[in-house]
């Protein structure tokens, strides 16, 4: 007997575009570990060769890099897009052009702060700090310098909710509405199932906290990843200083 009931066509394939959109963007911040991998190789290749003075050959590098840094945030934009669009989407009967919705949230993030120029100061600071340590690199004494290499994008680096650092937590997400960060399974519990709203757990914000709109975009686990190799290269020099200091000391 043939069932009476339609079965939910437009959720179907909004779900499956959710899921296809998250595989790719996964897959895609793969390939961005990689290119930032060989970013930091290229790094650490010029400030080898700036100890021997070559500085025609810290000139090609520099261009790599440029390609490097400018192919991971292309890769980062896309990647978001396509999430942004697997997320928001909503089947219609109308004819739905995809290459536009996805090209238009590309030039939307596209025109956000990006991480180029937090990767190309870093191959600068590297190079120059080789025989310039604590000095300011050239034009900084004018310049207003908004973002240096030790600084993140992120608002807040703990979950408000579980207390732990966003560098440590398995599944972050990142409100769509004021950009805190949470641990997924504890901002979940937070969050009651009767529709009573709940208001962001940072201190003074005061959006609306809401299922639907706490994601894991590719531009959060390029940032946490960030934080954790700046973190690790605080951690390398503060060794070095104290094992420095062991040393005066005798």
């Amino acid at each position: 007997m043939a069932s009476s009931s339609t079965p939910p066509v437009r959720d179907n394939a909004s779900g499956r575009l959710k899921r296809a959109a998250s595989t790719l963007a996964g897959d895609t911040q793969t390939l961005v570990s990689d290119i930032k991998k060989a970013f930091t190789m290229v790094k650490n290749i010029a400030v080898d060769l700036e100890r021997e003075k070559e500085s025609a050959q810290i000139k090609e590098l520099e261009t790599l890099a440029v390609q490097l840094s400018e192919s991971c945030d292309d890769c980062i934009c896309r990647a978001s897009a396509i999430h942004n669009v697997g997320n928001e989407y909503q089947p219609t009967p109308e004819f739905t052009d995809f290459k536009k919705l996805l090209d238009e949230q590309f030039m939307k993030l596209k025109a956000m702060p990006s991480q180029h120029n937090r990767l190309i100061r870093q191959f600068h600071e590297a190079v120059w700090n080789v025989h310039h340590e604590n000095q300011p690199m050239p034009g900084e004494e004018e310049e207003d310098i908004v973002m240096t290499s030790t600084q993140s994008n992120l608002l807040n680096v703990k979950c408000p909710l579980s207390g732990k650092m966003i560098t440590d937590l398995a599944e972050p997400v990142r409100s769509m509405d004021c950009k805190h960060i949470y641990e997924k399974q504890a901002v979940m519990a937070y969050l009651p199932r009767n529709g009573t709203q709940k208001r962001c757990c940072i201190a003074g914000c005061p959006k609306v906290l809401q299922a639907q709109k706490l994601v894991c975009d590719p531009f959060l686990l390029a940032e946490i990843e960030e934080l954790r190799s700046i973190n690790q290269q605080t951690e390398q020099a503060q060794n070095v200083e104290d094992f420095t200091g062991l040393d005066d000391e005798d």
